[in-house]
């Protein structure tokens, strides 16, 4: 039994992780009842960062206390290919040696994105591992696998037979950075400064015009018309009209339109149908004609005339000089906008009318809303259910093609004859239609969330019907964040019930967003983010684990300092010292029934705390409370065995008590550690295997279970007293500077029988104990109770005059502080603006204070009183 003085993760996570593998003990085993999670997966793209290792933290968790509890657990693990982000990583990779997409075949291309993809996706698997994901490798996924391939083609095709899937020519996002469409989703939106410019558009035939505001004016190259609200008195007498365009001479009809503000700008609108989506709609509706003035690279072509050649931006101020020169330019006023980027590289967002494949999503959301509305799937906490289900009302048809080479390539191959699109699993031979041989496949790729979306039940072998399929579908919980609620949650439940008939999964459990120790998202810009690889590498995996878990309260963004991992590595120290104090103590061992009768106060109060224990985190775990657990067997293994009862007991091992308390600690500490366990694994693991009465891994040990046998209320109510004295005996000694290591005498009115007083000496540091009827002189008092009075005799430990004057300078510098403290609660200011955590700081250092004040004040007034 025994282990080196320090706690060293390094020797030890690899080692563990690397017999579990071996073992087995992740891949589920088909017995019992089973509980199965898919992981999200991770982009093969780069390191993973704070958020995915709560994400793994969370669902190990889950998984291992699932275990532990005797489930067949399936943790399934997988990557997804990321088409725009890995496809991106690859160009950049090869415009270092000087070449480009466009200088491969699209077959060489591929090829140099599978040897990064498979080398990146090895990096992932070694990341997921050092944080001791519980993970079945065995059944490790890849979003561009073959099966997932064939589960990916097979719900296109049945989606277009079905007419779910169709292709038309809308409006939609476009990076030109990226070279691809965007759905609504990956399109971020930020404020930026930006300007109203204010144009006139001469009447046609008239000496009038109609000033409109614009924040593009380079678009207005493509206007097809300008609109008014039908209600709007002001133009009510132009529409019928023509206004001719500046710049272009472009006839414009003027029309009346519902879709119009007349409190923006003017409340006249250009309308521009091939470059705005609210346009497009006026557009349909009016019969508007459509002129595109952009290429994919975002550049104006020959429809804006002598503008041809320039960018977006050149154009702009080309425009603004020319309206300016010729007169039509009548002011620019500043304001700020929300303005479209794409999610993944931050370029400006460009919507463009394009030929695009599209899934019709109000026939498959129907059910996905009623499964969310019925809690068939249930969100924790519940407030993300609103969000869901907002969005799901107002679902728009998702644009599912993409512009790239790397990903699922749309199985669609149109007759070059006769324009026909053959649908097909398997690449035809000849079109349906007309039997021409002359087929052309689709050159663009599914957007990389429409093989997500399929992710619960293509990983478990979708289309076949496999066994996987048949016992662990639907999974129970799915973990993420609340970022993809829509990219992929809401897409995973639609697929679900349209492919499988049934719900994905039971529960969806969105955590926390790791902020910095200010509250701010963490982000490249601000250089404030923190590597889990590092924080392993310096802390150790166990302290990093349990830091997220124990800060990761519902319904509240965790904020991250780096100190509390070192926090929490001395908690995984104090596990290590107070294991080894055990094992050391461990000589002659003989397991024997802990029988109530034998037991002393102290071993009946741990062991009964240690039940209430098992409830709570149990309860919490069960509840998706993981703070509250971590928090719950924290504060017992530190306050309680290690402050309390170890130190209570180190004389009975020397006595002939010993056996009792060897056996009651080895029970405890076992107990302690599976509590433990999914939180601290490899920590646990290493002091576990060293217990006399261990198994052969604490990974398939049974979870603890209360044993009612030994929850003792009144074992528990008396052994606090006797703690609540011992700690004001404790505090005595602080406020009048007696250092705790000189021995004090104290008084006691009421009763006290051996065993307890043996306690307050030993743990008090108490030298004589008087039993007293009346209040004693010169004594401060440590603890009242109805049936319990104590004092500490001070006599001839201090001048009792000058102490009493040092005390009440005491005092009155702690009330200036409290006054302070006062002050900022009552300030609106603080309370409104002020985060939230730095004002329960405030309220708990006013708590403190206030009982720091009474304490000193109840000596003062003891040592006055009897002076």
């Amino acid at each position: 039994m025994e282990i080196g003085t320090r706690y060293d993760p390094t020797n030890i996570e690899m080692k563990w992780y690397k017999k579990w593998l071996e073992k087995g003990y992740f891949t589920p085993k088909g017995s019992g009842p089973k509980y199965s999670i898919v992981i999200p997966p991770p982009n093969i793209t780069g390191r993973i960062h704070m958020g995915h290792a709560l994400n793994i933290t969370i669902q190990d968790i889950l998984s291992r206390y699932k275990r532990m509890q005797g489930f067949d657990v399936l943790w399934l693990p997988g990557e997804d290919h990321a088409g725009i982000a890995t496809q991106t990583a690859v160009e950049k990779y090869i415009a270092t040696q000087g070449k480009s997409r466009r200088d491969f075949t699209r077959e060489e291309f591929l090829r140099i994105v599978w040897d990064w993809a498979n080398k990146y996706r090895e990096e992932i698997k070694k990341q997921i591992m050092s944080i001791g994901a519980s993970v079945d490798w065995t059944r490790e996924r890849f979003t561009l696998d073959e099966g997932l391939s064939k589960a990916v083609r097979k719900v296109f095709v049945e989606l277009y037979k079905k007419g779910l899937i169709y292709k038309g020519k809308y409006i939609v996002n476009w990076c030109h950075r990226c070279g691809t469409v965007l759905s609504d989703e990956e399109v971020e939106y930020h404020e930026e400064e930006g300007a109203l410019y204010y144009i006139k558009y001469p009447i046609k035939g008239e000496e009038d015009y109609l000033v409109i505001a614009t924040t593009r004016p380079e678009t207005m190259l493509g206007d097809t018309a300008v609109a008014v609200h039908p209600s709007d008195e002001r133009y009510k007498n132009y529409v019928g009209k023509t206004a001719i365009l500046p710049l272009v001479g472009r006839e414009l009809p003027i029309i009346a339109d519902n879709y119009v503000d007349p409190s923006f700008g003017t409340g006249a609108l250009k309308v521009t149908p091939a470059h705005d989506p609210n346009d497009y709609l006026i557009g349909q509706r009016h019969n508007l004609p459509f002129v595109d003035i952009f290429d994919e690279n975002i550049v104006i072509n020959e429809n804006g005339g002598k503008f041809k050649g320039l960018t977006a931006s050149e154009a702009r101020k080309a425009v603004i000089a020319e309206l300016e020169a010729q007169g039509y330019l009548v002011k620019i006023e500043k304001i700020k906008h929300s303005v479209g980027h794409c999610y993944r590289c931050d370029t400006v967002v460009e919507p463009r009318l394009m030929d695009q494949w599209f899934v019709s999503m109000k026939p498959l959301a129907k059910r996905a809303i009623e499964a969310v509305e019925n809690d068939e799937v249930r969100f924790i906490p519940e407030r993300w259910k609103k969000v869901y289900l907002n969005w799901m009302y107002e679902i728009r048809d998702w644009c599912i093609s993409r512009q790239l080479w790397w990903g699922h390539r749309i199985p669609v191959w149109q007759c070059q004859d006769c324009g026909h699109y053959n649908v097909s699993e398997d690449e035809p031979k000849v079109c349906e239609k007309c039997g021409s041989a002359n087929l052309r496949q689709d050159e663009d790729v599914l957007d990389t969330w429409f093989s997500s979306a399929l992710w619960p039940f293509s990983t478990m072998g979708w289309p076949e019907e496999t066994e996987d399929l048949k016992r662990y579908y639907p999974t129970d919980v799915l973990v993420t964040g609340f970022d993809i609620i829509f990219f992929w949650v809401a897409r995973m439940i639609m697929m679900g019930y349209e492919f499988m008939k049934e719900k994905p999964f039971s529960e969806v459990y969105i955590h926390q967003l790791v902020r910095d120790k200010y509250g701010r998202k963490m982000s490249k810009s601000l250089g404030n983010g923190i590597d889990p690889l590092e924080v392993i590498d310096e802390y150790g995996a166990d302290p990093m684990r349990f830091t997220l878990a124990i800060l990761a309260a519902q319904g509240r963004d965790l904020k991250l300092d780096v100190r509390f991992f070192d926090t929490y590595k001395k908690f995984a120290n104090k596990i290590w010292n107070a294991s080894r104090f055990v094992f050391m103590n461990l000589d002659d061992f003989e397991k024997m029934e802990i029988q109530k009768e034998h037991l002393k106060l102290s071993d009946k109060w741990i062991l009964s705390r240690l039940q209430k224990t098992i409830k709570k985190v149990t309860e919490a775990l069960d509840n998706y409370d993981f703070n509250i657990a971590a928090g719950e067997i924290y504060n017992f293994f530190w306050d309680e065995l290690c402050d309390w009862y170890i130190e209570a007991v180190k004389n009975r091992l020397k006595s002939e008590d010993k056996k009792i308390v060897q056996n009651v600690l080895v029970y405890v500490l076992d107990m302690s550690l599976r509590l433990l366990h999914p939180f601290m694994p490899f920590l646990t693991e290493e002091l576990w295997t060293k217990l006399p009465t261990a198994g052969e891994s604490i990974v398939v040990a049974p979870w603890p279970k209360v044993a009612e046998e030994y929850v003792d209320e009144t074992a528990e109510k008396r052994f606090e007293e006797i703690m609540a004295l011992i700690r004001g005996v404790r505090n005595v000694r602080a406020e009048v500077n007696v250092p705790q290591s000189t021995k004090v005498d104290l008084f006691i009115k009421g009763m006290l029988n051996e065993e307890e007083q043996e306690y307050i000496r030993f743990l008090g540091n108490v030298s004589n104990i008087q039993f007293t009827e009346s209040r004693p002189k010169l004594c401060a008092t440590a603890y009242v109770s109805l049936n319990l009075e104590a004092y500490v005799s001070l006599g001839e430990l201090i001048d009792v005059n000058a102490e009493v004057q040092r005390l009440k300078k005491k005092v009155e510098k702690l009330k200036a502080d409290l006054e302070k403290f006062a002050k900022k609660l009552e300030d609106e200011n603080f309370l409104k603006n002020a985060p939230e955590d730095i004002v329960e700081e405030t309220k708990e250092k006013q708590r403190t204070f206030l009982e720091q004040i009474n304490r000193i004040e109840l000596i003062i007034s003891d040592l006055e009183a009897q002076g």
